[in-house]
C-alpha cells in the first residue's frame, strides 16, 4: 500500500530519520544522487508509484503483479533471498537545506515528510510494505540500499525507467539451469522453495543433463554455459526442457538419477542402432538437435511402458530398437523442394530433410504424435 496524504504529513513530526549517503551526479544531466542504506520503514511510510495513465498521459509504471510480490513476501519470510540491489528512487521537491544534512563531514539524507517516487523496484518495495504491515517490528528496520535521485522531473524519471527496463538482460537459460542446480544444492531453504513452486524439474533434469553428457552418445554434444560451440549439437537448456515431460512421468520420475541415466543411454543407443546413419556426423541431422531431442523424448514415455507391458529390459537398447525400428522407417515427409523423404533421411538438417519442418512447439507435438501412434499398445498383464 502507498503512504497516503496524511501519512506523509505527520512523518515529519513524528520522527527525524537520517541516513548516511554519498553524493554524485548523473553524467548527462548533472542530476544530484543520494547513495547510501536506508529502512524499509522510512521508505515504505513515504513511497509513491507513478502509475501509468494512457488517458492523461502520465506517469510510466505498470500495475504491479501480485503474484511477484507474493513469492517474494514468501522468499523473504523463508529467507530464500536477500535483496542486495539498489532500489531507485526520486525526490521531486528535493530542498538541499532541508532533504540534506551534514554533520563532522558526513552527508545526511533527510527525506522529512517528501514523498519519495520509485522509479524502479516497486515489487521490492510493495513486498516489504506487506511485511511491514503485519510485523512492523521485525521488517521495519530491514535496510535496502538505495539510490535517489534529488528534484529530478517526471519526464526524467520516465527516462530512466524506460532505460532500466529496456535494457537489461535476463539471464540465459542455459546459465540460469546450471545456477539453479549449484544453488539448490549448496542451500536446502533454494531447494525447498524450488519443489513448493513447482520447478524442481529444472534441477533434476541439469543433473540428469550433466551426467548425459559423459555417456558415449552424448559426449562432446551438448554445450555448457561459457563452453564453445564446437561439434556440439544441443546446450544443456534444450536437453532439460525436453526432460520435463519424462521427469513428469510417474515411473521415470520416481527413479533415481543413476537409473534415470541406464535407461536415456540404452535409449539413444538403441535409436543408434535404427539410425546410424544420423549418429555419423550428428550436426547433419537434427535428431541429437532440440526438435529430434524433444520430440523423441515424447515419445519414451509410452514406450517405456510397453517395453515393462512386455516384460522387456529398460537398459538393453534391443528393447527400443525392436519398437522403433519400423515406426521410423515408415515415417516419411515431403520437404521444400517437394522431394520424399523417410528414414535417416527424414532427419536430415536443412531443406534436405524434413524434421525441420517440426521445429515449433506444436510440431514437435504433431511430430511426436505421429511416431507414437505406430507404437504397439502396452499390453495387460
Amino acid at each position: 500500500m502507498e503512504a497516503s496524504d496524511a501519512q506523509l504529513a505527520t512523518i515529519g513530526a513524528e520522527e527525524d530519520e537520517r541516513f548516511p549517503v554519498a553524493l554524485a551526479k548523473t553524467r548527462r544531466k548533472g542530476t544530484s544522487l543520494a547513495v547510501g542504506v536506508i529502512t524499509a520503514r522510512a521508505v515504505t511510510r513515504r513511497f509513491q508509484i507513478p502509475r501509468r495513465d494512457h488517458r492523461s498521459q502520465t506517469g510510466y509504471q505498470r500495475e504491479v503483479s501480485k503474484a511477484r510480490v507474493n513469492k517474494l513476501v514468501s522468499d523473504l519470510l523463508s529467507n530464500r533471498v536477500d535483496l542486495p540491489t539498489a532500489v531507485l528512487l526520486n525526490l521531486r521537491d528535493f530542498d538541499p537545506d532541508i532533504h540534506l544534512v551534514e554533520e563532522a563531514n558526513q552527508h545526511l539524507f533527510a527525506p522529512g515528510a517528501s514523498p519519495l517516487y520509485v522509479v524502479d523496484g516497486q515489487h521490492r518495495v510493495a513486498a516489504l510494505s506487506r511485511l511491514i504491515e503485519s510485523n512492523e517490528e521485525d521488517w521495519g528496520g530491514f535496510q535496502i540500499p538505495f539510490a535517489c535521485m534529488l528534484g529530478a522531473d517526471p519526464e526524467e524519471e520516465m527516462e530512466q525507467f524506460y532505460i532500466v527496463n529496456s535494457t537489461a538482460k535476463s539471464v540465459r537459460t542455459d546459465l540460469a539451469f546450471d545456477l539453479l542446480k549449484q544453488r539448490a544444492e549448496s542451500d536446502p531453504t533454494v531447494m525447498r522453495g524450488i519443489v513448493e513452486s513447482g520447478q524442481s524439474w529444472k534441477v533434476d533434469g541439469e543433473r540428469l543433463c550433466e551426467k548425459l553428457a559423459k555417456s558415449e552418445i552424448w559426449r562432446s554434444r551438448i554445450r555448457f554455459p561459457g563452453e564453445p560451440k564446437g561439434g556440439t549439437t544441443i546446450n544443456n537448456s534444450g536437453m532439460v526442457n525436453s526432460l520435463k515431460a519424462l521427469l513428469a512421468a510417474p515411473y521415470f520420475g520416481a527413479l533415481s538419477v543413476d537409473n534415470q541415466l541406464q535407461i536415456l543411454d540404452a535409449y539413444w543407443r538403441g535409436l543408434r542402432e535404427v539410425l546410424p546413419e544420423a549418429f555419423h556426423d550428428p550436426t547433419d541431422y537434427t535428431l541429437q538437435k532440440v526438435t529430434g531431442v524433444q520430440v523423441m523424448h515424447l515419445v519414451l514415455i509410452p514406450l517405456i511402458e510397453y517395453v515393462r507391458s512386455v516384460g522387456g529390459s529398460l537398459v538393453d537398447p534391443d528393447s527400443y530398437a525392436d519398437v522403433l525400428r519400423e515406426p521410423l522407417a515408415n515415417l516419411q515427409e515431403t520437404t521444400a523442394d517437394e522431394n520424399i523423404v523417410s528414414g535417416p533421411d527424414f532427419w536430415r538438417a536443412g531443406p534436405e530433410g524434413a524434421a525441420g519442418s517440426f521445429s515449433s512447439n506444436a510440431g514437435r507435438r504433431v511430430l511426436s504424435a505421429r511416431i507414437r501412434s505406430a507404437l504397439p499398445a502396452p499390453e495387460i498383464a
